[in-house]
């Protein structure tokens, strides 16, 4: 059985945190844009951290079928701010400063948080 994109995005967000993610959260946003579906939001503490649970995702949806549409960084250094768009999930992998400034679960309140 397929699973639904709700699914796929709370099963990656256990994958963070699993990998030591901070604050994990989920919403839906799915009403809100055209472009996407789920943002799991996830703080990270380094580098290292970063590509760790890069890895991670990328396991993932090589197991789960799935593609990475785009990766980028959201700030020249790299390190603060991360997207992994999957299409109907998108994956933000932030630094405590980043998501202080951002504060993207602000931003898209009128999402549910899933977690």
């Amino acid at each position: 059985m397929e699973k639904t994109n709700e699914q796929k995005a709370l099963e990656i967000a256990q994958l963070m945190e699993d990998g030591k993610g901070q604050d994990v959260a989920v919403l839906d946003v799915s009403g809100l844009n055209s472009w996407t579906d789920y943002f799991v939001i996830v703080t990270i503490t380094s580098s290292a951290h970063w590509q760790g649970l890069y890895r991670t995702v990328k396991e993932y949806i090589a197991e789960n079928g799935l593609s990475i549409h785009q990766t980028s960084r959201k700030t020249p250094q790299g390190d603060d701010w991360n997207l992994i768009d999957l299409g109907p999930v998108v994956v933000h992998l932030m630094s405590a400063d980043a998501r202080n400034f951002y504060e993207l679960e602000k931003l898209w309140h009128a999402g549910k948080k899933l977690r």
